[in-house]
C-alpha cells in the first residue's frame, strides 16, 4: 500500500472531525462565551495567570501534551500491522482524545484554572477530590519518569544532541524577554522569526560542536543526564511561565509540527510503500515488541495520539491560566489534540515503511529476533548510511528516526545526508519529551501545593515562593529518582496503564460536569469513550499483573498497577453515585455546585476575589 493514501485520508478525517464534531461540542454543548472574562484576564499576576496570544498558547499547549507518546506508541504498535494503529489514532483522536482535552480545559477555565482534583471535589464531593488528587500526583510522577527515560537514552554520550537540545533554553529565555519587555507592533512575528532562526542555527551547528573541543564538555553519561533533567524540570516549574516555559514550548512546536509537515511533504514526493501488512499474526499475541494481544494492549501502547490522561494535567494546569478568550478553547483543546493525532499518524507511517524484518530486528533483542525466522532486508545498508549499529535497540525511538530519515533521504537532493538526518531526528524526538517535562513538572508543583494546602494553608498559594520552590523540588526529586534507577522496560508499561486510567477518570468527571450543566442528553459525548476506556484499560492492567509482572517476579510493578486500578475504580464509583443522584433533578444549574458568574472558586493567592450569582 502507498503511504500517500494513509496521509491524505488521515488528514481529511482529522480536519472534518475538527470542523464538525469539535464545533458541535464547542457551540451546542459547552456554549463557549467570549463575553466572559477568563481567569488569565481577571487574575493576571504576571507569573502564572498571563493572557497569552492564541497561537503562542497553542504552541505551548501542543508542545506540553505532545511528549514521546505520539512518537513511540504508534511505532511500538506497528507490531500488530498498520491498520489497528491507524483506526485507533483517527477514531480515538476525534471521538475520545480531543473531547477529553476540550471538556476538561473548559471546566478548568470556568473554575479559574483549578486542577483536575479540585474540579472533581467541586463536582462530586470531597471524597472524589481526595481520590483524584492522590491518583493524579501518583500518575504524574510515573508519567514524567517514563517519558524522561527516552530523553536519557537519546542524549547520553551525544554531544551533538546535548548541544542542540540545550541551546533551546537560552534562545527561549531571550525570546521571552523580548516578548515581555519590547513594546511594538508585530513583536510576536519578530520574536518567532528570530527564535526559529536561532533554533535552526543551533541544529546546523550540532555536527561542528560534536567534532570540536566542546564535545568533551558536552558529553554526558547516562547518570549525568538523569541528574540534569530534574534540575531543568525544577527551574521550569519555578520560573515565570513567560520567561522559559511558554517561549521554549512555542519554539519546540515549530520544530515538531514543522518536521511532521515536511515528513508529510516527503511522503507525497517519495511515495514510500507501506511494507508492514494491515494485520500481522501478532494481533493474537506472542509479539516480540508488545507482550500481549491487540486488544487491550494496543490501547495502552498508543496513548498520546489517540487519548491521553496526561493531557488533563496540562488542560487543568498551565494552559487554562493563560487563555485570553473562551473561543480559544476549541483550537487549543480540540485542535491541539488532533495535531498530536497527525503526529502519531506520521510516526506510524514512518515505522511501517520499514520492511517488517528490519523493524523487528531493531525493536527486538538479537536472541528474540533470531527466533522469528525473519531475514533483514535493508538494515545492513541503513546501518552503513547512519554510521551506527541499529539492530537490537528496542524502545521505538531508533526505528522511528531510521524510518523518517530513510523517507527524507529518498528525496534526490538529500540522499547523502542520511547520517545527519538520523541524528537530527533523534534530537527532534528528545525535544518532544522535554516540552512535556517542563510543563508536567510545573503542573505537578500545582498539585502538590493544592494537597499541601490541606495541611498548611499558605502552601495552597501558588504565588508564595517558598511553597512553590518546595513543591517544585519535591516533584522533580520524585520523578528524577525513578529516572536515575529505572529503565524503559520497568516503567513504560506501568505508565501506559496509568495514563489511560487517568483519561477514564477525567472523562468521568467531564460526564458529571455535563450533567450539572443541564446537558444530560449530550452526556454520551464523554460517557461512551469513558465506558470503552474503562473496560479496555482495566483489562490491560489486570492482564499486565497476571501475565507479565507476577510471572516475572516483578511484585513492585504489580502492586503499583493494582493501586492505580483501585484508585480509579473508587473515583468512577463516586461518579456513578453522583449521576444516579442528580440525573433526574431536571435542568440542574451549574451554580448549585458552587460555580459562580465569573468562574467559581478563586485559587488561594489569586489577585482578585470573585463574587456573583450562579450562572
Amino acid at each position: 500500500m502507498n503511504a500517500v493514501w494513509l496521509v491524505l485520508i488521515g488528514a481529511m478525517i482529522l480536519i472534518l472531525g475538527y470542523r464538525f464534531y469539535g464545533a458541535f461540542i464547542a457551540t451546542r454543548i459547552l456554549v463557549l462565551d467570549d463575553t466572559r472574562k477568563t481567569p488569565a484576564v481577571r487574575l493576571e499576576d504576571g507569573h502564572d495567570y498571563v493572557p497569552t496570544n492564541r497561537w503562542i498558547l497553542f504552541g505551548h499547549h501542543f508542545a506540553a501534551i505532545a511528549g514521546a507518546g505520539p512518537l513511540i506508541g504508534p511505532v511500538l504498535a506497528a507490531q500488530f500491522g498498520f491498520m489497528p494503529g491507524l483506526l485507533w489514532i483517527l477514531l480515538g483522536g476525534v471521538l475520545a482524545g480531543a473531547v477529553h482535552d476540550m471538556v476538561i480545559l473548559f471546566a478548568s477555565v470556568r473554575y479559574n484554572g483549578l486542577s483536575l482534583a479540585e474540579i472533581a471535589r467541586k463536582e462530586q464531593g470531597r471524597a472524589s477530590g481526595v481520590i483524584a488528587a492522590l491518583a493524579t500526583i501518583f500518575i504524574m510522577i510515573l508519567t514524567l519518569a517514563g517519558l524522561s527515560l527516552t530523553v536519557v537514552n537519546s542524549l547520553f554520550h551525544s554531544p551533538w544532541g546535548a548541544f542542540t537540545v540545550g541551546v533551546t533554553i537560552p534562545i527561549a529565555i531571550l525570546m521571552g524577554l523580548y516578548l515581555r519587555f519590547v513594546v511594538r507592533p508585530g513583536k510576536v512575528a519578530e520574536a518567532s522569526i528570530g527564535g526559529v532562526a536561532l533554533l535552526i542555527l543551533g541544529v546546523v551547528a550540532g555536527p561542528w560542536v560534536a567534532h570540536s573541543g566542546l564535545a568533551r564538555v558536552l558529553t554526558f553519561s547516562r547518570e549525568q543526564i538523569a541528574l540534569i533533567l530534574p534540575v531543568y524540570g525544577f527551574l521550569a516549574a519555578s520560573l515565570p511561565v513567560w520567561l522559559l516555559l511558554t517561549p521554549r514550548d512555542y519554539l519546540s512546536t515549530y520544530m515538531k509540527l514543522g518536521v511532521m509537515v515536511l515528513l508529510a511533504i516527503g511522503v507525497l514526493l517519495v511515495h514510500p510503500a507501506i511494507h508492514m501488512p494491515a494485520f500481522t499474526p501478532f494481533v493474537h499475541g506472542g509479539g516480540p515488541v508488545i507482550p500481549g494481544t491487540v486488544w487491550p494492549f494496543l490501547f495502552i501502547t498508543i496513548a498520546c495520539g489517540a487519548i491521553s490522561g496526561f493531557h488533563a494535567m496540562i488542560s487543568t494546569g498551565t494552559t487554562p491560566k493563560m487563555i485570553r478568550a473562551e473561543r480559544d478553547i476549541l483550537p487549543i483543546g480540540y485542535g491541539g489534540m488532533l495535531a498530536e493525532s497527525f503526529v502519531a499518524l506520521m510516526a506510524l507511517v514512518a515505522a511501517t515503511s520499514l520492511h517488517p524484518a528490519d523493524y523487528f530486528a531493531i525493536n527486538a533483542m538479537p536472541d528474540v529476533f533470531s527466533k522469528l525466522g525473519m531475514h533483514v532486508v535493508q538494515l545492513p545498508a541503513l546501518e552503513k548510511e547512519v554510521g551506527e549499529l541499529l539492530a537490537g535497540r528496542p524502545g521505538g525511538a531508533v526505528s522511528l528516526a531510521v524510518g523518517m530519515a530513510h523517507i527524507f533521504a529518498s528525496i534526490p537532493w538529500l540522499e547523502r545526508l542520511m547520517a545527519y538526518l538520523y541524528h537530527f531526528l533523534i534530537v527532534f524526538e528528545a525535544l518532544f519529551v522535554l516540552s512535556t517535562i517542563d510543563a508536567g513538572t510545573r503542573v505537578g508543583r500545582y498539585l502538590l501545593q493544592e494537597a499541601g494546602g490541606l495541611i498548611w494553608k499558605p502552601m495552597a498559594n501558588v504565588n508564595w515562593m517558598p511553597g512553590a520552590l518546595l513543591a517544585g523540588a519535591l516533584m522533580s526529586f520524585a520523578w528524577g529518582y525513578l529516572v536515575y534507577g529505572g529503565t524503559i522496560a520497568t516503567i513504560w508499561p506501568l505508565f501506559g496503564t496509568a495514563n489511560q486510567l487517568l483519561g477514564a477518570m477525567t472523562l468521568a468527571i467531564g460526564t458529571t460536569l455535563l450533567v450539572h450543566m443541564g446537558k444530560r442528553r449530550y452526556a454520551w459525548v464523554t460517557a461512551v469513550p469513558l465506558a470503552f476506556m474503562t473496560v479496555t484499560t482495566v483489562s490491560a492492567g489486570i492482564l499486565n499483573i497476571v501475565q507479565n509482572y507476577l510471572p516475572k517476579g516483578n511484585y513492585l510493578l504489580a502492586v503499583l498497577s493494582a493501586i492505580i486500578v483501585i484508585l480509579v475504580a473508587a473515583l468512577l464509583a463516586t461518579s456513578v453515585q453522583t449521576w444516579l443522584r442528580d440525573w433526574n433533578r431536571g435542568n440542574i444549574r451549574w451554580g448549585s455546585k458552587g460555580f459562580r458568574e465569573e468562574g467559581g472558586a478563586v485559587p488561594a493567592g489569586a489577585a482578585t476575589a470573585v463574587e456573583g450569582a450562579g450562572r
